[in-house]
């Protein structure tokens, strides 16, 4: 049982870590602003804590602990909702990408109705649900998109799910590659940011956005060279610069990606080789963590594919010997056709925005996994969520530890590119202090995270002297969070706010998340995505009140820019709808999420309707899937 805040005294902050000089310094400053605070309500006392900077990242973590809890000690969530701990300002609010967006456009839409994007952050997101082509046709106009042809319309509503941006053609890897003036992207802009584990203290390795589109070019050059257009071509490597690129090659060539996770084993890359009928894969000989080297090249070739270009992992030599077909990286490289002006291009291969460029797959741990085909609908959807609610911009650095195999790789890379923001990659095990000073060097500004690995950071304190107050947004997904975790992981940064994350491969985004207009909660999502519509519903399938607190399954409505509208091993219609209520007269799209809406209109993931999955060891309650393999 916590103490009032009002009963702290110099003994309790002694133990909470502090000498009794500090805490009796300290008790007077806490004295001093509690006592300032013009309400008694605990979310002011916290929010006056926080703005006068009484914790500091280095503080013991009891001390941030006996603050918080002692603040909230009194608290009934069950009246008030949950304690929130960030609450932005209105000038924070105005600085954002979507705030600019509504104070623009939000007097014309909403009339007098409209505020500032605090007061009107929910008028303006239902404005969204009932107006979606309004609103997309804004935010994609804030991505560095270029049509080849442009759509007729954002959206056509002849059917449920509707047709997104009918008719436009573009090659969305050129998208990534091309400066623009809006967002500002520059051939010298910085594109990647990376460094590799055992290298921490050196410079952070640096690509500019021209010298990317070169070495994409080079590769698709190559890709062109080999294979046809159309084909799938495999990438079961971790996701370094190199991974990136070979990436946004397949899909400049007019092929199709297909993502495996390098921690497979050999049955279930055959398995995803099989379904996808990859023409072929890229992979490396090892994959090197902690001074150690495990054999990648040797599972792929035990799944039998057809093709194998081996990149090394680390210098110019591998050190395997390949099969008879395979080839090297250097020696595919060698196969690009030069341009005729010596310099590294290729004319990117355009295709309608339905085509598919990627194949993802769920996790399989109940069956056989399901192929998800991703079109160009799919990263447009992911950049406009990150630019909406991690306020993803130009001048930004955007870093999340996780691999192409899974969503978040795909979704991360898009995020950047779109945007304008700076990928950064880690090539090692996040678990560490080394990954936690590339974030301090690289100077990131939006981490994403899943819980499994903040606990890890948290127990080791490997993170310890670390500056991290260049992070404006954590991000978290992949299961629930721990309040104990997140509240150490935002104290490392001032308290920033801690989006979390809740969506699904099969979406291309989250449908429910949090949001930079918003006060956060830890732990709790505070809104359903832009545009979202969701509908919880009871065992019967009849709906609870959009504003009535209630647990039960989540239905979405189906007209959703990026979500699938096909799977390669099994029926759509069934997986997603068969034996889904309707709700006036749309037969509502399953996700699969018993889901908790709170007093105060804010929300917790409780498990899934078909029982909770198990990933990996990882009890999995979110499901944009980041996997931290552990290769003991």
């Amino acid at each position: 049982m916590w103490k009032s805040i009002g009963e702290l005294s110099c003994d309790d902050y002694v133990k909470a870590g502090l000498t009794l000089e500090d805490a009796k310094e300290f008790d007077k400053l806490v004295s001093d602003v509690i006592t300032k605070a013009i309400e008694t309500d605990p979310r002011d006392q916290w929010k006056a804590l926080v703005d006068e900077s009484v914790l500091k990242p280095w503080h013991p973590h009891p001390l941030h602990q006996l603050l918080y809890y002692s603040v909230y000690s009194n608290w009934d969530s069950s009246v008030h909702g949950p304690p929130l701990y960030w609450f932005p300002s209105l000038s924070q609010s105005k600085s954002t990408n979507l705030g600019k967006l509504m104070e623009y456009h939000g007097p014309r839409l909403l009339g007098p109705s409209y505020k500032n994007p605090l007061e009107s952050f929910e008028l303006f997101r239902r404005f969204s649900v009932e107006h979606p082509e309004v609103y997309w046709s804004f935010v994609i106009d804030e991505l560095s998109l270029v049509f080849h042809t442009p759509p007729r319309c954002i959206l056509n509503k002849s059917k449920p799910e509707g047709t997104w941006l009918p008719d436009a053609v573009l090659n969305i890897a050129e998208c990534c590659l091309m400066p623009s003036s809006h967002p500002k992207k520059e051939d010298d802009s910085v594109a990647v940011v990376w460094r590799n584990e055992g290298f921490d203290d050196s410079p952070v390795n640096r690509m500019t956005i021209k010298e990317l589109r070169e070495q994409v070019m080079l590769v698709a050059n190559a890709i062109s060279g080999s294979f046809e257009k159309g084909d799938t071509i495999a990438i079961d490597m971790p996701m370094t610069v190199d991974a990136v690129i070979i990436y946004l090659a397949i899909i400049l060539a007019g092929c199709i990606v297909v993502s495996i996770a390098d921690s497979f084993a050999a049955k279930e890359i055959a398995t995803r080789l099989k379904i996808s009928k990859a023409k072929g894969i890229f992979t490396q000989d090892y994959i090197l963590r902690g001074g150690r080297r495990f054999p990648l090249y040797s599972r792929v070739v035990e799944a039998a594919p057809s093709k194998v270009i081996v990149l090394p992992a680390s210098g110019t030599e591998l050190h395997v010997q390949l099969r008879e077909q395979d080839v090297s990286w250097m020696d595919f490289l060698s196969n690009a056709k030069p341009h005729s002006s010596g310099e590294n291009y290729y004319r990117p291969i355009y295709l309608p925005v339905e085509s598919v460029i990627n194949i993802l797959f769920s996790s399989g741990t109940t069956g056989e996994p399901k192929a998800i085909p991703w079109t160009q609908l799919s990263p447009i959807r992911s950049a406009c969520d990150g630019w909406a609610h991690l306020d993803v911009q130009v001048g930004h650095t955007y870093c999340w530890p996780t691999n192409l195999g899974w969503v978040m790789g795909p979704t991360l890379m898009f995020s950047c590119f779109l945007t304008g923001a700076t990928l950064a990659l880690y090539s090692g095990s996040p678990l560490g202090r080394g990954f936690g000073k590339f974030v301090q060097d690289a100077g990131v500004t939006v981490l994403g995270t899943v819980p499994s690995l903040v606990k890890t950071w948290k127990r080791t304190n490997c993170m310890e002297g670390l500056n991290w107050t260049k992070i404006k947004f954590f991000a978290t997904t992949g299961e629930a969070s721990n309040v104990d975790d997140v509240l150490w992981l935002s104290s490392k940064a001032d308290y920033k706010p801690v989006i979390e994350c809740c969506g699904g491969t099969e979406l291309a985004s989250s449908y429910i998340i949090g949001s930079p207009l918003q006060p956060q909660a830890f732990g709790a999502f505070s809104t359903p995505s832009m545009t979202t519509r969701i509908i919880i519903f009871d065992e019967n399938g009849v709906p609870y009140p959009d504003d009535q607190p209630c647990t039960g399954e989540v239905g979405l409505f189906p007209q959703h820019l990026g979500a699938t509208d096909r799977l390669l091993n099994a029926n759509h219609d069934e997986v997603y709808f068969k034996g889904m209520p309707m709700y006036k007269e749309t037969r509502l799209r399953r996700h699969g999420d018993i889901v908790k809406r709170t007093v105060g209109g804010y929300y917790n993931v409780q498990g899934r309707a078909d029982d909770t999955m198990n990933l990996g060891g990882i009890k999995v309650l979110h499901t944009l899937y980041v996997y931290i393999p552990n290769f003991d």
